[in-house]
């Protein structure tokens, strides 16, 4: 055995996914996973907290889609109910003794803010403040 170094291999430099393989991806990848990962680069890009990151009594600022929205009754109080999902989890946002909210319908992204309860294994937010997303950033 000599001490010889070893003539080092070439090595390529490792290229990001070309075009080709980030089009297969995309169509490899169903619309529902397309959608999360564009939800969660817009929770990131809007430095909000990612819902799956939040624990129970944590103040967080959360964005995302508005799945569902329903009039519910809390304790005989009535109580509008949505569930915002931002592509890591959903948590329901209540607004307790509203019936309804001008702008709050499925589909509408925002951003809300308050403390984290935890009710039944689900995080929820009662009565947080809120921004509507403008319409035209939907897609």
């Amino acid at each position: 055995m000599s001490a010889e170094p070893r003539p080092e291999k070439s090595v390529k430099p490792v290229r990001s996914a070309g075009r080709f393989r980030r089009m297969i991806e995309r169509l490899s990848t169903s619309q529902e996973e397309l959608h999360s990962a564009e939800l969660q680069e817009d929770a990131e890009a809007a430095g909000c907290t990612r819902i799956c990151d939040s624990q129970d009594r944590q103040i967080v600022r959360v964005t995302g889609t508005l799945r569902t929205v329903t009039l519910r009754p809390r304790a005989g109080v009535p109580a509008l109910e949505a569930e915002l999902f931002d592509g890591s989890a959903a948590l329901d946002v209540v607004w307790l003794g509203r019936r309804s909210i001008v702008g709050i319908e499925p589909g509408r992204r925002m951003i809300a803010s308050g403390r984290i309860a935890m009710s039944h294994g689900r995080r929820v937010l009662f009565n947080p403040k809120y921004e509507l997303r403008p319409l035209g950033q939907e897609h």
